[in-house]
């Protein structure tokens, strides 16, 4: 492929992420305008709606990777399963309206939080087991660390919505402080755990493309900006929140735009997309970069509730 293709096709993925991004927070906008009982709903919606693309990331990523590995083990066939139960009830979450929590959506993200959790353990007993333990090599090539982090942040966005719904309209609150801080420190931190697995990856890949510095900066700089918000006294809160906000819509297009880097890497491999049962698991993810997308989601739902707040 010569490099004005590179470009080209780099450029079409860049703008066609723009165009998703802005689809996406137009609708989760008209959501909050819909007759809902009060804006922590709206809020609790909005994670919902980002609890199921993390969902669907997880779902498509590990169905993918543990089919590569045969399934060897019985217990690869529950992220697939939980990361399933985990969409529909996200799903159904961002389309129900009512201000009280459903205890069964609520009990399959516990669920699904539990399973990302023993499902890191299991990837670092993978890690460490092989010789070398904690080496560079096995960091590369053993069970990926990060990859359950995924499924662990939906179950924890999934179950943060349900819990947000029970909260009084006037004041909701999580965590013991108001719900909005609590919201933003949560995909605040969720920002950052996800750049450091594409720092990982991307390290491994030798950053050999100029784009994959992107995700390593720009999606910490926006988790740094919105805890920034979450946190910055009421004097300086219209302008971290509008700074914020403006750098989430960029990490939200950076995630759908990232897809469209990553099946560029599908096609330059050798025999493109016509090879795409070997590619497909060779090449770079298709399913990880959402995962910025979602968080940067949750993360403009936060603050609005935020700016409620003050």
């Amino acid at each position: 492929m010569s490099q004005a293709t590179r470009v080209a096709t780099g450029m079409v993925s860049v703008a066609a992420g723009a165009v998703l991004a802005f689809w996406t927070t137009r609708n989760l906008r008209h959501a909050r305008h819909a007759d809902a009982p009060g804006k922590h709903v709206a809020a609790a919606r909005a994670f919902n709606y980002g609890s199921a693309l993390l969902a669907l990331s997880t779902l498509a990523d590990s169905t993918m990777e543990h089919y590569r590995g045969g399934f060897e083990n019985r217990a690869m066939y529950v992220a697939p399963t939980v990361a399933f139960a985990s969409l529909g009830a996200a799903l159904h979450g961002g389309a129900d309206q009512r201000a009280y929590s459903h205890h069964l959506r609520h009990a399959i993200q516990i669920g699904s939080a539990a399973t990302g959790t023993a499902g890191t353990a299991f990837h670092l007993y993978n890690v460490t087991k092989r010789p070398g333990a904690l080496s560079w090599h096995n960091l590369f090539y053993a069970a990926p660390l990060g990859a359950p982090f995924a499924l662990l942040l939906s179950g924890v966005l999934g179950s943060v919505a349900e819990q947000l719904r029970d909260q009084p309209e006037h004041d909701p609150r999580l965590f013991g402080m108001p719900a909005g801080k609590a919201l933003a420190l949560v995909a605040g931190v969720g920002l950052f755990g996800t750049a450091a697995e594409a720092a990982l990856l991307h390290f491994r890949g030798a950053y050999q493309h100029p784009a994959m510095y992107a995700p390593v900066t720009i999606a910490p700089v926006g988790g740094a900006l919105l805890m920034h918000a979450a946190l910055a006294p009421p004097r300086h809160a219209a302008r971290a929140s509008a700074f914020a906000r403006a750098w989430l819509r960029i990490t939200t297009a950076l995630g759908f735009a990232g897809a469209g880097f990553h099946a560029q890497g599908v096609a330059r491999a050798q025999g493109g997309w016509r090879n795409w049962s070997q590619n497909l698991f060779a090449g770079p993810p298709l399913p990880a970069p959402p995962s910025f997308s979602a968080l940067a989601l949750a993360g403009l739902a936060a603050l609005r509730m935020r700016e409620t707040e003050r």
